[in-house]
């Protein structure tokens, strides 16, 4: 999930180099939506035909990445690695069938693309505040809000364009209605920096003091936003950097190194002094990591040295258990999370201590779940995990014949019987 790829090499894995795996326990995922390519819910099919023959919707082009259940709607987020991408923000209903088509959310409108292209100074193109550019992840929270980190930027892979400067929007789910857009200052963007994902800490009955972290996995850093104050900050630690041992991945036939740095975080359980612990990791790394969610909402202190020692290193989960995304689940006490190089799921029950021994893989498949990219776990103890084979749609090509996106699904309390997340 770079950007940066002029440091990947690039090679096809030999026959029979195989990654070893540990054995699997439990209820395994199953299917609930695979696609072979992404198909949209067209208003007609004038319109479809129009946006293939103008290059609008080029279709090997879109490839889901990241989701979120809220009620009967299920987001899928399709971001504009190349061009043709129909719709970024996208969602489908869960009563529907195997392959159903993407709808975009909130509208088309709001989904297409400026006609006007960025001169270089940083203008904002969009035509209005509920625009989505490209979005990566989005977050459904307890006050039944959507927040969107939408990149604001096009053609990622090719010739690309930035519309508009990274930003957070916010829908009201009831509604469909733009909530409000706050676009980040300038002076928090350095020359890497890229923001792909969006974690949310807010509770129901305190909807308004809500706080969103966003990971800038490029240029090693969290920026947090504060809904109150319709504000922004960025909070630097040694922690949220890449480990140079771990940016090594053999996946799905391709070997390639990235230099990703912190990406997956998860805010857990509020604790007796009313803090909450937030769980973070760099893509490129093994280890996990914690900080209280006041550290980083006290930007004068997050932003000095006496703050460094309050971020602790819980451990390390083991060799090539490199994670795209992780997710606190508040039922069971487990944070499950991605296992890229495993083509699986791993769990770890944080009333333990941190290590290989203490972690569990819930399923891995080398079909199903090659590179399992978002995972979240719903409000009926239901997890939710997206794989789509995001390295070979970057670095080599996609088989039209087969399927290459799923969406599988598990109740958490079954998947991780068997396994030591089971306390």
């Amino acid at each position: 999930m770079i950007l940066a790829t002029s440091n990947i090499v690039l090679s096809v894995i030999t026959i029979g180099a195989l990654l070893l795996l540990p054995d699997v326990f439990g209820v395994k995922l199953k299917e609930k939506f695979k696609w072979r390519e992404v198909s949209f819910a067209w208003p007609s099919e004038d319109a479809k035909v129009a946006a293939l023959n103008s290059g609008k919707y080029i279709v090997h082009n879109n490839l889901p990445l990241g989701l979120e259940r809220w009620r009967d709607k299920l987001f899928i987020t399709v971001p504009r690695w190349k061009t043709g991408v129909a719709a970024s923000l996208t969602y489908v209903n869960v009563s529907d069938g195997m392959s159903p088509d993407l709808r975009p959310y909130p509208g088309w409108t709001e989904n297409e693309l400026p006609t006007e292209r960025n001169d270089g100074s940083g203008s904002n193109f969009l035509k209005n505040n509920a625009t989505i550019i490209s979005t990566f992840r989005v977050r459904a929270d307890e006050c039944d809000r959507l927040w969107v980190m939408d990149t604001g930027l096009a053609d990622i892979l090719g010739d690309a364009v930035q519309y508009a400067p990274p930003s957070l929007v916010l829908f009201d789910l009831y509604t469909d209605k733009l909530i409000r857009r706050h676009f980040f200052n300038s002076t928090l963007l350095k020359e890497d920096s890229f923001f792909a994902n969006v974690i949310v800490d807010t509770e129901r009955g305190d909807c308004d003091n809500a706080h969103a972290y966003i990971p800038d996995l490029g240029s090693y850093a969290v920026i947090v936003y504060s809904l109150a104050e319709d504000r922004s900050w960025r909070v630097k630690h040694n922690f949220f950097h890449f480990d140079p041992l771990a940016g090594d991945y053999n996946i799905g036939g391709v070997n390639f190194q990235w230099t990703d740095g912190v990406f997956g975080m998860a805010v857990g359980k509020r604790l007796q002094d009313g803090t909450r612990p937030i769980y973070f990791h760099a893509f490129s790394s093994t280890k996990e990591f914690m900080v209280s969610n006041m550290v980083l909402q006290n930007e004068s202190y997050a932003q000095s040295p006496q703050a460094y020692y309050d971020y602790k290193l819980l451990g390390d989960r083991g060799p090539n258990s490199q994670s795209s995304a992780e997710f606190y689940d508040s039922e069971t006490g487990v944070i499950f999370y991605t296992q890229v190089n495993k083509d699986g799921v791993g769990c770890w029950n944080t009333i333990m201590p941190l290590n290989a021994d203490t972690q569990g893989l819930v399923d891995s498949d080398s079909d199903a779940l090659v590179f399992p990219n978002d995972l979240k776990v719903d409000n009926e103890g239901t997890l939710w995990v997206l794989s789509d084979r995001l390295p070979m749609f970057i670095f080599t090509s996609l088989d039209a014949e087969q399927y290459n996106y799923r969406i599988l699904v598990g109740e958490t309390r079954e998947i991780i019987k068997g396994t030591p997340c089971d306390k």
